[in-house]
């Protein structure tokens, strides 16, 4: 398998691609492309175009949670998807496989709406949507993870967030934050947008959905931005526990979680236009 990051906060050394506080990321295996996540703008198709991808041909869209910084790219997914269709250049319409609440309207403190701009309708027009609270097998070995059970106590949702559902504001734990796992010869790769379900969580499902207990790496953003220091040692114990060796946080991580990641596994460099391989 293949894993390319098309967007993230930063860019690698000597690789002249786009950043934005936004996350993408391009996965190839022998079954065909499926692209987790759009970022926040057209960054991922640029670097996508840069690094010599096609986006036309994609089996999959795959989004991990419905915020802004995940989905807004799909606009410009929809505009150069129909861009190849009317200029009768060949293209391929993906399906869209998502949490079935990823449409629903996000808020933050004042921001009107941080979630999706393109509404499920809208999205119909452009794709088959595949909801799934349960994992879904999008090819063999790779698995999207469905709705993530929270089985560990400090990695509670953040407090503040609210969704809309039928006209009136509720509080949002984020069910809709899911991941991908794929399962290779040396173990799994768990890959993960903001991991509000808790990153813990995230890969306690996945080896329990792909029957693996070796995790060969995680890459993605682990939201852990104002996490106290508790909740980072508990999440180093149990990462250790789990086996975890190998990852590559970024996105949404903070440098002082991945300071202290770093303490403790072998934390790797990441950035729009990384490139990836595993067995």
């Amino acid at each position: 398998m293949r894993l390319k990051v098309l967007a993230d906060n930063s860019t690698l050394i000597d690789r002249y691609y786009l950043a934005e506080p936004g996350f993408s990321a391009l996965v190839e295996t022998g079954e065909g492309k499926v692209l987790f996540d759009l970022g926040y703008s057209d960054v991922f198709l640029k670097n996508a175009l840069k690094m010599g991808e096609s986006l036309l041909d994609l089996r999959y869209v795959v989004l991990s949670h419905g915020h802004l910084d995940h989905t807004w790219g799909l606009v410009h997914l929809v505009m150069a998807l129909t861009e190849a269709q009317i200029e009768k250049r060949d293209y391929r319409r993906p399906d869209l496989v998502a949490h079935p609440d990823v449409f629903l309207t996000k808020q933050s403190g004042r921001v009107p709406e941080s979630g999706s701009l393109l509404s499920e309708e809208k999205c119909r027009e452009h794709f088959a949507l595949e909801f799934s609270r349960e994992p879904l097998w999008l090819s063999k070995d790779l698995v999207f993870l469905g709705e993530i059970p929270r089985k560990f106590a400090f990695e509670s949702p953040e407090s503040g967030r609210m969704r809309k559902r039928h006209g009136a504001l509720e509080p949002d734990i984020m069910a809709d934050d899911s991941a991908l796992a794929w399962r290779g010869r040396d173990g799994l790769v768990v890959i993960t947008g903001c991991s509000h379900a808790g990153i813990c969580n995230i890969v306690a499902r996945a080896r329990e959905v792909c029957r693996e207990e070796r995790v060969q790496d995680i890459i993605g953003g682990f939201h852990l931005m104002t996490a106290p220091e508790s909740r980072l040692d508990a999440m180093v114990a149990t990462l250790a526990e789990m086996g975890v060796t190998r990852m590559h946080p970024c996105h949404c991580t903070g440098f002082k979680a991945v300071h202290r990641l770093a303490e403790s596994f072998l934390v790797e460099d990441t950035g729009s236009g990384m490139v990836c391989e595993y067995n």
